[in-house]
């Protein structure tokens, strides 16, 4: 939880990042909500009713650096939810691959047609840029570099792709790919809309992006 600890220090500085564990009194859970996918992945409102946290559970031990800890835990979650982006998108594409080599149309599988095979190799595409990004960016983060930048390239591209990439897989499977009793690619369709919002939505990787990248060019040309 995130909590305005100082109420006389001004922006990030008031906030403190506490933990909250489970029975904790005054700490209660609503009802999951309806969505329209990642039905694995239950969302609800958290209440907070008068509860009192221990100085035990102040993360890091000092107020006043709540948005400094959540913002090391999001670049760390935007290179984990890549990889989840990711490891769907290889999901829906080995799927595609194996359904177009069992479909037939004209006595032939539509593997065998060109513009199924464009479709599968912009996904095959998709999947091996992003998994690029996600090892360079990973490798950095674990060397204890500033991965700010890299992070965000790599939610961003990753979580677009796997829905270009889901997209594609219902082209390819068809009404098959539309209807849930048929394949799996309607279920997967659905929880890959949901990755371009958590996390920093698309718009805000963008902003991001060209803010740090203007930022970088700013330094550069005033450090020459």
């Amino acid at each position: 939880m995130i909590a305005r600890s100082d109420p006389d220090a001004k922006g990030t500085r008031a906030l403190s990042a506490f933990l909250v564990e489970k029975g904790t009194p005054g700490l209660r859970v609503g009802k999951p909500y309806r969505k329209m996918g990642q039905e694995g992945s239950p969302v609800s409102e958290v209440y907070f009713e008068n509860c009192r946290i221990p100085a035990a559970n102040l993360l890091g031990g000092v107020e006043g650096r709540g948005f400094e800890t959540m913002m090391k835990a999001l670049n760390k979650q935007r290179i984990n939810l890549a990889a989840l982006c990711t490891g769907s998108a290889i999901r829906m594409l080995n799927e595609m691959v194996v359904y177009a080599g069992k479909r037939q149309q004209h006595g032939q599988s539509i593997g065998n047609f060109q513009l199924v095979q464009a479709l599968i190799a912009d996904s095959q595409t998709d999947v091996h840029t992003a998994r690029a990004l996600i090892l360079e960016t990973a490798r950095k983060w674990d060397a204890g570099e500033d991965v700010i930048m890299e992070a965000t390239i790599c939610k961003y591209h990753a979580s677009e792709g796997c829905g270009r990439v889901a997209d594609r897989a219902v082209q390819v499977f068809g009404g098959s790919g539309y209807v849930a009793d048929y394949s799996c690619i309607e279920r997967l369709y659905r929880d890959a809309r949901l990755f371009r919002l958590y996390e920093g939505t698309s718009q805000i990787h963008q902003i991001n992006i060209a803010k740090r990248t203007l930022k970088n060019a700013s330094d550069l040309a005033v450090g020459g």
